[in-house]
């Protein structure tokens, strides 16, 4: 069993469609979709990166930094993902599975350990993407057209995978304080 370093987060949704969202360890992001990629998140953050989060298949996600850096991550489940090559669990606090997992760790439900298996891939080759990203497609057209996949880092569901720029108001908690879990990385 692994017991990787946790950082909790938070999301807000801001007036202009976009999510702020804020790290324990004091790392913020600004993230944002583009019409036509559901499964693509642009971001910066308070210490000059920026780059892309994709959700891929089988709940990988990739992390492509303006340098060209790639890193990946897995979504592991009630509001965990596993990314730093397994050394931390990023928790969404905002969103309800985070919030679960956490009880749920507290309680010592032995199904919130983090295996072997759940660990992200160190480097896949682009023919390895282009499948995940096949698998995630067929996933996202099997559900009714959405993008729920299950995947996402914060262990809930890509939204309905329209390209408006409203579906980020689908994609609250419902709770009027934060971004729900489709926001993978």
């Amino acid at each position: 069993m692994i017991r990787p370093e946790e950082i909790g987060y938070a999301d807000e949704l801001l007036a202009d469609g976009t999510v702020h969202r804020t790290y324990e360890n004091g790392l913020e992001e600004w993230r944002r979709r583009t019409p036509g990629q559901p499964h693509v998140v642009h971001w910066h953050d308070n210490r000059g990166a920026s780059g892309t989060d994709e959700l891929l298949g089988d709940r990988v996600i990739k992390r492509s930094l303006a340098d060209g850096t790639v890193s990946y991550a897995r979504d592991i489940g009630y509001g965990r993902t596993l990314s730093a090559r397994g050394a931390q669990v990023l928790v969404n606090r905002s969103s309800f599975g985070g919030r679960m997992g956490v009880l749920l760790a507290g309680l010592g439900v032995a199904t919130l350990a983090v295996t072997a298996a759940q660990l992200p891939p160190l480097s896949l080759s682009p023919e390895q993407e282009e499948a995940l990203r096949q698998q995630q497609a067929q996933a996202s057209q099997s559900s009714g057209g959405g993008g729920d996949s299950g995947g996402g880092d914060g262990g809930g569901s890509v939204d309905g995978g329209s390209d408006d720029a409203n579906d980020w108001d689908a994609a609250w908690d419902g709770e009027g304080d934060a971004w729900n879990d489709d926001d993978f990385g």
